[in-house]
């Protein structure tokens, strides 16, 4: 048998954690994580799917090419195959298939200023075969959790069994993914990326691997502080203004109006305009709130989720995130603290930071031309 070269891979897995939230490190790190489908194709080859949640297993010799640093995998958004197969692979956490003999066709688009999505870029190159447009509903079905019901019997979780047309659709979308890659790395073939820009990616990986430590006592800690902070202030604003909930907006200005002071909104400037003028307890209930408003651990609660057992945060920035000028960005869901155009201050994903928001860089608040996040401006 004929030594295999390149590799070309697409998976499917399962995890009741949330990905999104999360990142794939601890995403992978669950103990419910399961590679459902392993999809794939040799040298170019025709793509095969193996049917790991049904006793599938996957070729000797593609799993020994898994760790062979001398043959060159692909995958699209390859950090997310390569993480989920070195869980997969029995690896410990902190350690990951060495990324030295991974391509990413993400990173191949991004270069190239296509988008960071793999449909988008199928449709933006005109491909022959189109990423199938039913995949999210399948992935929905098949690779989170479901709410247990009485027409599902309760369970939490769908299996190939409780819908096998659906089952058989899906390996048809894992195939499908795969030939979209290949269909990328043709198109793309006559624009190659350059070595030194590999180099940065692995290196990126290398750091993504590595992470960051966290502290997760002081974390742990400030959660729970600034959870009996704002039950105390809470308690205080509710004794005051004898409200049932007095962080609702709504009933906020009501009472304000019942005390002589009108309130077109309750953002951070107008309160601060209004303690100018105020007096008495209106004064003590907005000052109050101004308090509870700074109350924020968002950050600290975005630590807690991305935290993996080693206690390091893993995955915390993207490679080419501005597929433009090829700057790394932060990973997806890391808080980003903006002003949006009525000068409200608060903290968003960073991949829904709008066009005509601000953001604030540390020292002052900045323009910028649009996040760019997996193909999304």
């Amino acid at each position: 048998m004929a030594k295999i070269r390149n590799l070309e891979i697409d998976i499917e897995s399962f995890s009741s954690v949330d990905l999104a939230k999360c990142g794939v490190y601890r995403y992978a790190e669950s103990p419910d994580f399961e590679i459902l489908l392993f999809g794939y194709a040799v040298d170019g080859g025709g793509v095969q799917v193996v049917d790991l949640a049904c006793g599938e297993h996957i070729p000797a010799d593609v799993l020994a090419a898994l760790e062979d640093e001398t043959v060159t995998k692909w995958a699209f958004n390859a950090n997310f195959e390569r993480v989920c197969l070195s869980r997969y692979l029995g690896l410990p956490t902190g350690d990951y298939l060495d990324p030295v003999s991974w391509r990413c066709s993400m990173v191949w688009s991004a270069y190239m200023g296509l988008p960071q999505s793999l449909e988008d870029v199928g449709a933006v190159l005109g491909l022959e075969k189109q990423k199938l447009t039913e995949g999210k509903d399948l992935i929905r079905y098949f690779c989170v959790p479901c709410k247990p019901t009485k027409a599902n019997g309760g369970r939490t979780r769908n299996l190939p069994e409780h819908d096998r047309v659906k089952w058989a659709r899906f390996k048809t979308y894992n195939i499908r993914d795969v030939e979209v890659e290949m269909q990328i790395q043709q198109k793309l073939s006559r624009f190659p990326v350059p070595d030194e820009v590999w180099e940065e990616y692995w290196l990126d990986q290398e750091i993504n691997d590595r992470g960051i430590g966290v502290d997760m006592e002081m974390v742990t800690q400030a959660i729970v502080i600034d959870a009996r902070a704002k039950e105390e202030l809470t308690a205080t604003m509710t004794e005051l203004t004898r409200l049932e909930n007095p962080n609702s907006v709504q009933q906020m200005r009501r009472w304000l109006s019942e005390n002589g002071v009108e309130a077109e909104s309750l953002d951070k400037k107008v309160v601060a305009k209004l303690l100018k003028d105020t007096t008495g307890d209106v004064k003590t209930a907005l000052t109050l709130r101004q308090q509870l408003a700074k109350s924020s651990v968002k950050k600290y609660q975005a630590m807690e989720n991305a935290v993996c057992e080693d206690s390091r945060a893993h995955g915390m920035f993207k490679f080419y995130g501005a597929n433009r000028t090829g700057r790394f960005c932060l990973a997806e869901s890391t808080p980003v603290l903006v002003k949006d155009i009525h000068g409200k201050v608060y903290e968003k994903p960073i991949e829904g930071v709008l066009k005509t928001d601000l953001v604030f860089d540390g020292e002052n608040w900045v323009q910028h031309e649009g996040v760019v996040f997996s193909g999304d401006r």
